[in-house]
């Protein structure tokens, strides 16, 4: 599955899902079947698409065996689970400004799904991830140019790369422990 396009692991995902839903997958081989997804970029990004804004269970109750699997899938699954916060979390802003509550309300779910899932994973790695992009979401002059670059090609605002500092904050918080 590792060359499977991104549409096709939006695709595969979404299946996935379904079956899971209906009792006709078991949580061990859903965990199997979306490690073998997010061993690759796009396999990673089809199923997060897939998952985190679906009206679905999963992310909500996340098995134990898929934790597993995600958290040995290691910096991608960090990475994008990552930008996935500061993206819900900035459109979360967006919405809430212009009225549109039903997707604030889908954005919002996604980013409490993703804070939630950044809870589960290996602590050291989502610090490595995270503060960097926090410090893009500052503003810092010591940011990452590639977060600084992401932020920028979205054309996040200041309030709403505040609202991401607030968040990758939020996740730090849980996590203090270990950072």
């Amino acid at each position: 599955m590792s060359d499977l396009s991104f549409p096709a692991a939006i695709e595969q995902a979404s299946t996935l899902l379904a079956l899971w839903e209906r009792g006709e997958l078991s949580d061990e081989v859903l965990a199997d079947r979306v490690a073998e997804l997010v061993a690759s970029r796009d396999g990673a990004r089809g199923f997060f698409v897939a998952s985190l804004p679906a009206d679905n269970p999963l992310m909500d109750r996340l098995p134990e065996p898929l934790v597993l699997q995600l958290r040995v899938a290691g910096d991608g699954v960090v990475d994008l689970t990552a930008r996935n916060l500061a993206m819900s979390t900035a459109m979360e802003w967006q919405h809430r400004r212009s009225g549109d509550e039903e997707h604030r309300a889908g954005s919002e779910r996604v980013k409490a799904r993703s804070t939630e899932l950044l809870r589960l994973l290996d602590p050291s790695l989502v610090k490595e991830r995270l503060e960097p992009l926090l410090a893009a979401a500052r503003g810092e002059t010591t940011a990452d140019a590639e977060d600084v670059a992401f932020l920028e090609r979205w054309g996040y605002n200041d309030e709403q790369k505040l609202a991401i500092a607030r968040a990758i904050e939020a996740v730090a918080e849980t996590q203090a422990q270990s950072w």
